[in-house]
């Protein structure tokens, strides 16, 4: 049985960046990263854009060239899952039954895509994108000849698959249970844009109606909604989640409901064991304080630090700013902090325009902005969420006055 210093769990942002943070910040000791990918630790976003629309091959998505983690003395063992964690011998244990001990154990495995419980989601052509994997078997249809597709989800997943399929050419229809898109996250009048644009670009949306079943033999031919309308199609994508992939943890005994449960320092409730990244429930003071998973880059990123200056001798609190992104035809959406329990929306511009921003307020107070084609605003009102400043309404609408000035 082998031994490191520190095991790392998952190769995306967070373990990327844990095992880059851990050298930037002195560690000497032995580094190791397991991850189910078989190729070097790659970004994920693009996947459902650039990659997908075959703007930017595998090389162009490497956080970094692959000769670089040799060079760092981070050794990086691909395609293999971790099954089974002994807390107590600091053990982890391989699907192929191999056991590798651990010092610090840092678990970044993210989530699995969510999959569809209905009749016929196992039939060929149904797809996810979470992986490069899952978007390989995409690619392959879409050369194959498939012309008619589905989006199941109408969160930012779906919504940047269905841009890119149409910007291929594809024929889109896009299924949300929801009455609107981006119920959870977003404001109606985001919402509606985003609706209005997919419209003009020729996407059929169906709201509000869930999917009761998945029609075909070995291959999907077509979704039948609950209201009994089929839509016959060649191909499938499913954009309705992720699974916090947490098993081992929870099995090992650590403390968890969505996720795995972590404190301000990102330490489970397991001696020696860290958590980041998609999977870990954690209390945000951008939110109120509230325990909450967040996925995004930018958590993972900012988690993966936090842990490695706690390995290093400099433990902190995770307090870093939330922030998002989103590119869907030639709209670019930046967010900046958490609209979570907002009582009110304040939209700044002229939709029509194609370019405005909708400010959240809770009790009076800025907490997050969203803004669409004006970058502007994205900057100069993190200011205003990061201060919690308390604005008239009436300011913040008022496109003259820039958001700098209101603070």
């Amino acid at each position: 049985m082998t031994r490191h210093d520190v095991v790392i769990v998952g190769t995306g942002h967070g373990g990327a960046q844990a095992a880059i943070s851990l050298r930037q910040q002195g560690h000497e000791g032995s580094i190791l990263m397991i991850g189910r990918d078989r190729v070097p630790p790659y970004e994920r976003p693009p996947l459902s854009k650039e990659y997908l629309a075959g703007e930017k091959p595998i090389e162009r998505l490497l956080i970094r060239p692959e000769a670089f983690w040799a060079e760092k003395n981070i050794e990086l063992m691909l395609g293999q899952s971790v099954t089974k964690i002994d807390p107590e011998a600091h053990e982890v244990q391989l699907g192929s039954g191999e056991r590798i001990g651990y010092g610090r154990l840092i678990w970044s495995a993210g989530g699995d895509a969510r999959r569809l419980s209905c009749p016929g989601s196992h039939l060929d052509g149904v797809h996810a994108v979470r992986d490069m994997r899952d978007v390989d078997h995409l690619l392959e249809d879409l050369a194959g000849g498939a012309q008619r597709f589905v989006v199941i989800g109408g969160g930012y997943i779906g919504l940047e698959a269905a841009a890119v399929l149409r910007k291929l050419g594809r024929e889109v229809t896009l299924v949300e249970a929801e009455e609107r898109v981006l119920n959870r996250v977003a404001g109606e009048d985001l919402s509606l844009f985003y609706q209005e644009e997919h419209r003009k670009q020729g996407v059929d949306l169906r709201l509000g109606v869930g999917v009761e079943r998945l029609s075909g033999e070995e291959r999907v031919t077509g979704v039948v909604l609950a209201n009994g309308e089929e839509i016959a199609c060649d191909a499938v994508v499913v954009g309705i989640g992720i699974v916090p992939a947490v098993g081992p943890l929870i099995a090992a005994g650590a403390a968890g409901a969505n996720g795995v449960d972590v404190s301000e320092t990102c330490h489970t409730s397991l001696e020696q064991v860290y958590a980041i990244g998609d999977c870990a429930a954690h209390p945000n003071p951008w939110a109120d304080g509230a325990v909450i998973r967040l996925e995004s880059v930018q958590n993972a990123h900012d988690m993966a630090a936090t842990v490695a200056k706690s390995i290093c001798g400099e433990p902190q609190n995770y307090t870093a700013f939330p922030w998002f992104w989103s590119n869907q035809y030639d709209l670019r959406l930046q967010t900046a902090g958490l609209s979570i329990g907002y009582d009110k929306t304040v939209l700044r511009g002229d939709p029509a325009e194609r370019s405005f921003s909708v400010i959240y307020l809770k009790d009076g107070r800025v907490i997050a902005v969203d803004a669409v084609n004006r970058t502007k605003d994205y900057v100069q009102g993190r200011k205003l969420v990061e201060a919690r400043t308390e604005v008239d309404p009436a300011d913040l609408a008022d496109v003259e006055k820039p958001l700098k000035e209101l603070r």
